[in-house]
């Protein structure tokens, strides 16, 4: 008897579990679908599920808004890594820490001229320091020798920037979620890296349209890249899925004549009409 009494209660207990689990799931899939399907997200997350559910997963372990994380989230080389403003607004807004502040030391342009984040933990008011990030380490590890180098045109910003990372993987690693900032991964990416992976026609355009709109180092909105008018309908004309399409119709803003944007509009219209 008691035997089976226990046997009778095993499904009980468990399939409940198994109900609840199953209906998150879904439910996040669901809600995945209504980023997917959005024109404010990112190019890189449109009718693309997998990539939203991970962006969704991400945002909840930090306790970030999804669309936050989905603008914030850059893919530099393959390798994904946050904007340094969002690092520091979420340590910011995470409530164990006050503000993130900055110290200075050395001669502007020396070779000891650097900068290091700070702020205190509120738990136990303790004064919390990051690494310094000096002129002469920007140097060394070959940052400012970078083609258009940000460490050129905006030292200050760029040293606030590492300081700022550096302070966060050592006190609030939870944040980061172990990834660098995009910065930093353009910084330490040899410039061969971009003639290794020779991307061509389609690829070049793509990769060129997904990281045109924000400076990430600046947060700054960038000009558009242009395409000729020749080049994106033959991208309309091509593409044979849906996502070939979504990216193929999305170049049409990066041509610079609005006559010709017109036609390439009504253009992509059709060929998503046309069957088959």
């Amino acid at each position: 008897m008691n035997d089976s009494a226990a046997v009778a209660v095993l499904p009980t207990s468990t399939l409940p579990a198994v109900s609840a689990e199953t209906q998150a799931f879904e439910l996040q899939l669901r809600k995945a679908k209504v980023f997917a399907a959005s024109s404010l997200v990112p190019q890189q997350y449109r009718n693309n599920l997998p990539d939203c559910v991970i962006a969704m997963n991400m945002a909840n372990r930090i306790g970030a808004d999804v669309l936050q994380v989905m603008q914030n989230l850059y893919i530099v080389q393959g390798k994904p890594g946050w904007s340094a403003q969002f690092l520091i607004a979420t340590f910011n807004q995470s409530g164990k820490f006050s503000a993130m502040r900055f110290e200075w030391q050395g001669t502007h342009g020396a070779k000891d001229w650097g900068c290091r984040a700070y702020a205190t933990e509120k738990a136990t008011g303790e004064v919390i320091r990051g690494a310094w990030v000096t002129w002469k380490m920007a140097e060394s590890e070959g940052w400012t020798k970078k083609n258009g180098s940000k460490w050129l045109t905006m030292p200050e910003m760029m040293m606030q920037y590492r300081a700022a990372a550096f302070l966060v993987r050592t006190y609030a690693p939870e944040i980061a979620m172990g990834l660098q900032t995009a910065d930093e991964i353009i910084d330490v990416t040899p410039a061969a890296a971009v003639a290794e992976q020779a991307p061509t026609k389609a690829d070049a355009i793509a990769n060129a349209l997904r990281t045109r709109a924000v400076d990430t180092d600046t947060g700054e909105i960038e000009p558009p890249t242009h395409l000729t008018y020749a080049q994106v309908r033959h991208e309309l004309e091509i593409a044979k899925t849906d996502d070939d399409r979504a990216l193929a119709a999305d170049m049409i803003r990066s041509v610079a004549d609005e006559t010709q944007r017109a036609e390439l509009t009504e253009l992509a219209k059709l060929l998503a009409d046309a069957p088959g």
